[in-house]
């Protein structure tokens, strides 16, 4: 696990590598206007209260929950029918919790909780919040301990650094269209999931990796336009599909009062003995996306094309990604066929050869794989 505000200052400083992109701080946009085949932003300073407006190409508003890009193209959020309140906590400490290392979930009507391991000596838990309860309740350290007390022990207060607390209402909503034209919506603009599979920035992150080399390619005379239109038509079904399972999630944490207590409680410990299920509960592996113009899914075989392509470990030690290096890329099991290099040729693909390793279990049945630059699938070959 990671603390999000450390993975931001990798990106911000890996945005100072390229000349061409502009970062402005403290700045809110104000406005949004599509004129002329142009995108108009109006921007304010939030310091000096100047004014500005940048005119651009295209839009992509991954600007929160509150979205003023999805009101500026008028798209709704449609509700999947899941609201609860819950307490987020941030304390940093140097001792030792003496916890296991994952994420725990305390599956209880009650007050259910969460507790991660977020950084070096920083620490996460989440409350859900009783009715009448709000995050004021719990301002200070000496409120807050009786809830984070079961992990910290006989850790003093004066080791414990009351970092932050916030309240925050969890939903199960998706945006009902995420582009007007020449304006996309991202992330929290363009669906919102309960954070109990963890799985909310990560959803902001794919369709960000949808949808930029498609950009690229338009903006360069790579790509038609049309391509622009696979956005929502691969990414919606799939963050809907994440955003059910989390709610499942938090249903089977939470639901039931007394009786889905005794149920977890008696049904939760033997899991494991179900044949498979380890397996499904532990992987990583999310629904693979649907079939467009890009993901070229065969209709009568189970086939690779939408799934994403592992980032393994490859003959020379080196990372699937970093060959890769967001170009396309041809995944093959051994000398690629004739029609495979011309695969290859058409998307200046590079080639990656699949040893007995993780990517070539990962081929399966197939003798080779077109990736695209987002690391998704687009066919793949028998």
């Amino acid at each position: 696990m990671f603390d999000q505000p450390d993975l931001e200052a990798i990106l911000r400083a890996n945005l100072e590598r390229h000349p061409t992109v502009t970062v402005r701080g403290n700045a809110e946009v104000t406005g949004l206007a599509q004129e002329d085949g142009r995108v108009r932003v109006d921007v304010t300073d939030r310091i000096t209260g100047a004014r500005d407006t940048v005119r651009a190409g295209y839009a992509l508003g991954c600007d929160g929950a509150g979205s003023l890009t999805r009101a500026s193209i008028g798209a709704s959020l449609l509700d999947l029918r899941f609201t609860q309140r819950w307490l987020v906590v941030d304390v940093a400490t140097d001792a030792d919790l003496a916890q296991w290392e994952g994420v725990h979930q305390v599956c209880d009507p009650v007050r259910a909780a969460t507790y991660m391991r977020i950084g070096e000596t920083r620490y996460r838990w989440e409350f859900r919040l009783l009715p009448g309860e709000t995050a004021e309740d719990y301002g200070d350290l000496a409120r807050l301990h009786p809830l984070i007390a079961p992990w910290t022990g006989d850790i003093p207060l004066d080791r414990l650094e009351f970092v932050r607390v916030a309240g925050y209402t969890f939903r199960a909503q998706v945006a009902d269209r995420w582009r007007d034209r020449r304006v996309f919506l991202l992330g929290d603009a363009a669906h919102l999931s309960p954070p109990f599979i963890g799985q909310g920035m990560c959803a902001g992150l794919r369709d960000a990796a949808n949808l930029a080399w498609k950009l690229a390619g338009v903006l360069s005379g790579d790509l038609p336009e049309a391509v622009l239109d696979t956005y929502q038509t691969e990414r919606e079904p799939h963050a809907r599909a994440m955003i059910r399972l989390a709610r499942l999630i938090g249903t089977a944490m939470t639901a039931g009062g007394e009786l889905g207590n005794l149920l977890r409680g008696v049904l939760a410990p033997r899991l494991h003995l179900l044949p498979g299920l380890s397996d499904q509960i532990l992987s990583a592996e999310t629904p693979a996306l649907r079939r467009s113009s890009l993901v070229l899914r065969p209709r009568r075989r189970r086939g690779l094309a939408g799934q994403l392509c592992p980032n393994a470990t490859l003959a020379d030690g080196r990372r699937f990604d970093e060959v890769a290096g967001g170009r396309f890329a041809v995944v093959t099991r051994a000398a690629p066929t004739a029609a495979v290099r011309a695969e290859a040729e058409r998307h200046a693909a590079v080639l990656v050869t699949a040893g007995p390793g993780d990517l070539g279990h990962w081929l399966g049945r197939a003798t080779a794989a077109v990736v695209r630059p987002d690391g998704t699938v687009l066919r793949d070959f028998r």
